[in-house]
């Protein structure tokens, strides 16, 4: 079989259009970018409270839970302040709340409908632990110790590392004389929730 010059230049002239585009593909420059190692950490919510008010925020000083006060002596027209130091531990902005919890067994004389706590936003601003004049700020509420616990209180918002401080002032506007020597034991919650 004989090829005649024109297929055999045609022939040759593809042969070499090919090798030329198989050239040039080869002959183009090219580089990559990488991301390595992505890392992906979830964030926590955690309060604290701190143990000894007039201490600060290191490990040891802080507790998911603290011994509450014990108060004796209640009379008609009692009133004691409580003073208490809330940090943020976790990674985010929290919104507080405080509600107060108590099995019913645990107040027989319903002493709860009779004694009042009152939140007050505290400035420590001498950080001895102790509320001393010019401290005490605004009010955030009133309310018996059953409105504490159906109600509850809106104690505003903390960042990542900051500490709310708190003065609770309990009191009573009267006891009924049915109530001497009676007892009664609370518990008081403060959660936390992630703001956006």
């Amino acid at each position: 079989m004989k090829l005649n010059r024109k297929n055999l230049f045609t022939y040759a002239v593809g042969i070499l259009a090919v090798f030329a585009l198989v050239g040039i593909t080869y002959a183009a420059f090219s580089d990559k970018g990488k991301v390595l190692g992505s890392s992906f950490s979830v964030g926590n919510a955690d309060i604290k409270l701190l143990i000894d008010t007039s201490q600060g925020t290191g490990q040891s000083n802080l507790s998911d839970e603290i011994t509450g006060p014990s108060f004796t002596n209640i009379g008609q027209s009692w009133q004691q302040d409580y003073a208490i130091k809330i940090y943020n531990n976790g990674t985010y902005k929290m919104g507080l709340t405080s509600h107060a919890n108590y099995e019913t067994v645990s107040d027989p004389d319903d002493l709860r409908g009779y004694i009042f706590a009152e939140i007050f936003a505290w400035s420590d601003t001498n950080n001895d632990g102790q509320l001393t004049e010019g401290e005490l700020g605004a009010s955030i509420g009133k309310k018996t110790i059953i409105k504490w616990k159906t109600e509850g209180f809106e104690l505003g918002q903390f960042n990542s590392g900051e500490t709310l401080s708190y003065i609770i002032r309990f009191s009573t506007d009267g006891i009924s004389d049915t109530k001497q020597g009676s007892q009664g034991i609370f518990d008081f919650e403060f959660d936390s929730i992630e703001l956006e």
